[in-house]
Parts: C-alpha cells; sequence; structure tokens
C-alpha cells in the first residue's frame, strides 16, 4: 500500500474527462514522471482525483501539477502532451508564481466559443508587451503562437474599438519571376504567401464575417511591398515572417506607422529565406531598437511551443546542431591561425 496520498477536488466530470486526457494519456504521462498512482474518484458533489505514492515530495508535487491542469481544463482547452509536460517543467524549475499568472486571462472568444489565451508565461509576457508597448518584436521558433496571438490582439482591440481596421501583411521574397509562372490574377498569386494569416484570422472571426470585414476595409491582409508610401492610423498591423523582410523593408515598415497605431513584428531568425549573404531586417531592427522607449522585443524559447512535443525535439536537435557546427568552425579558424603563426616563426 502507497504511503503518501493527496486529493484534488474537481467541479464536473467533463473538467475531469479534458484533465485525463484522451484514453488517460495526460494521466500516464504524470504517473511516469512522478511515479505515483492517480485513479479518479466520483461523488455527489463532484469528483475528486487522488495521488498515491511512495514519496511524499512526489506526490505533493504530482497534486500541484494536477491542480494547475484543473485550472487550464476549465477554460474549455484540450490539454496536450506539451501543456502537461510544460507545467510539470515549470513546477520542478520553482516557478510556481509565474505559473500561476497563467490563470484566466481570455484574450478573446473564437466564433465556435473557444476562448484564446496564453499558455506558457513566455506568451503571457508576449501578451502583456503588445497591450503595454507601441511596437513589438515577437523573435523565436515555430509553433510559439507568435502570428496568432498577435492575430488575437488585433482582433480584440478592433471589437473594444481601440482600432478602426487590422492591417496583416508578410514579404513575398518570390515575388519575381517565379510568382510569374502561377495562374491568375496577382492577389491569387501571392495568396499562398498569406495563408497563415487567412487561417488566424478564419480562427478567431469565422469565414463569413471575416469576408465583410474584408469588404469593408477593416480588415487588409497584403504583401509588405504594398505598405510603401503609405501612413497607417488607427490601425493594428502585424508583419508576420519578418525575417525575411530586408533592412531597407524594414525600416520603411516601421516608417509608416501612425497615431492611435500599434505594430506588432513577429519572425524566426533561425529560418531566413533570403539570399545567401543577405542581412535579414527582423535581425538589425532588433539591434538597432532593442533600448528604444515604447518598442519591446520579446525572445521565444522552445519552451514556449504548443505545437505537437515533436516540433520542440526537432526545434532542440537544430539548436544543438547549430552549436556543434559553429564550434567547429571556430576550433577550425583557431587551428589554421596557430598553423600560420607557426610559419610565420
Amino acid at each position: 500500500m502507497d504511503k503518501y496520498t493527496r486529493t484534488v477536488k474537481i467541479e464536473s466530470s467533463e473538467i475531469t474527462a479534458r484533465l485525463f486526457g484522451s484514453f488517460d494519456i495526460n494521466v500516464r504521462m504524470l504517473e511516469k514522471s512522478f511515479d505515483v498512482k492517480i485513479h479518479n474518484r466520483a461523488g455527489e458533489d463532484g469528483d475528486a482525483v487522488v495521488i498515491s505514492g511512495e514519496d511524499s515530495q512526489s506526490v505533493m508535487m504530482a497534486a500541484d501539477t494536477v491542480r494547475y491542469l484543473k485550472d487550464m481544463a476549465r477554460y474549455n482547452e484540450t490539454l496536450t502532451e506539451q501543456q502537461v509536460a510544460y507545467v510539470m517543467d515549470m513546477l520542478r524549475d520553482g516557478n510556481r508564481e509565474e505559473l500561476a499568472d497563467l490563470e484566466g486571462g481570455c484574450i478573446c472568444i473564437t466564433t465556435r466559443g473557444k476562448p484564446i489565451k496564453a499558455k506558457t508565461v513566455g506568451q503571457k509576457r508576449y501578451v502583456e508587451a503588445i497591450e503595454k508597448n507601441t511596437v513589438v518584436f515577437g523573435e523565436g521558433p515555430a509553433g510559439t503562437g507568435k502570428t496568432f496571438l498577435a492575430v488575437a490582439m488585433a482582433v480584440k482591440a478592433l471589437r473594444e474599438k481601440q482600432v478602426s481596421r487590422i492591417i496583416l501583411t508578410r514579404p513575398a521574397i518570390e515575388a519575381g519571376e517565379k510568382l510569374g509562372f502561377l495562374p491568375g490574377d496577382l492577389q491569387s498569386k501571392i495568396d499562398p504567401y498569406l495563408r497563415p494569416l487567412y487561417d488566424a484570422m478564419f480562427e478567431m472571426m469565422g469565414a463569413e464575417n471575416y469576408q465583410r470585414h474584408l469588404e469593408k476595409g477593416t480588415i487588409e491582409i497584403a504583401p509588405l511591398a504594398y505598405m510603401r508610401g503609405r501612413t497607417l492610423d488607427d490601425s493594428f498591423i502585424i508583419l508576420d515572417e519578418a525575417q525575411n523582410a530586408t533592412p531597407e523593408q524594414m525600416k520603411m515598415f516601421l516608417t509608416r506607422l501612425g497615431f492611435n497605431s500599434k505594430a506588432v513584428i513577429t519572425g524566426d531568425l533561425t529560418q531566413t529565406d533570403l539570399p545567401f549573404g543577405q542581412k535579414s531586417g527582423l535581425a538589425v531592427a532588433v539591434k538597432i531598437l532593442e533600448e528604444v522607449e515604447d518598442i519591446y522585443v520579446h525572445a521565444f524559447s522552445d519552451k514556449d511551443v504548443v505545437r505537437h512535443k515533436l516540433v520542440q525535439r526537432i526545434i532542440r536537435a537544430y539548436e544543438k546542431y547549430e552549436k556543434a557546427s559553429a564550434q567547429q568552425r571556430t576550433q577550425r579558424r583557431t587551428g589554421g591561425a596557430k598553423q600560420n603563426d607557426r610559419g610565420d616563426k
């Protein structure tokens, strides 16, 4: 018989089902990670999750994890394995207070009634930075919610009449001869580049509502080149895939900002598609503007990845490979320099 036991009350069987996950996959993760046993006990006044084990610290940590996951499940979320792993890691690292900040804080509600909210501490800080600053740079790996959360904040600002329109833009880095071979008019040719932005807007607003806003001009989606010569007042502007903008394009975009406007620039510097030797406008802008007042640079990490857990592992593997490659290049340069010194002597 297990020596230590903790019980966590659950308000409804629906929350219990979300907490346990499909085929109890979330609970199996907790049991394996903390070496405990977890089961549900139904009662007239609600469910109770019982955690038992041989080590008091492990049982207590598992119970704390269940409490945080229960709070996340309240917001109609499907708890993923990645989210469960994230909560466990945060508690192990002693970040209880930061994790507690994730409770509540709904940004907006989708047309399907799904609440959009920050799922990691990094995402929470990103959202708060967008609220407080005029210009925010969100730089980090794929799957961290950079674009999705920026679009959610834009929809919120539009609904609350903080701005009168949303402008979404991306660099179309192949807007030369390669696009010329695609069928259709210019809009048809640039649509593939802008599809991720369409998808995010459909999720927030629904296809019909989005189309109405598009026809009224309340929402505009266009390539970055279309921003030249304009002054964007009373707007929430999002520049996505900014790592593919040149320094000249980035300067042009940032100087379009008008009165009562807000800009969010997102990108991943590890996935630049610019020609070899061409500097990324995102990298240059971050260096130049990091200390400028009312501009905030937010760096996401692999811990903020909210896609499939394999994405996080892929990012870490690439980081490890790139770090090792950089060290090898440094060693080769150092070794070559030493050989030259010996030759001079």
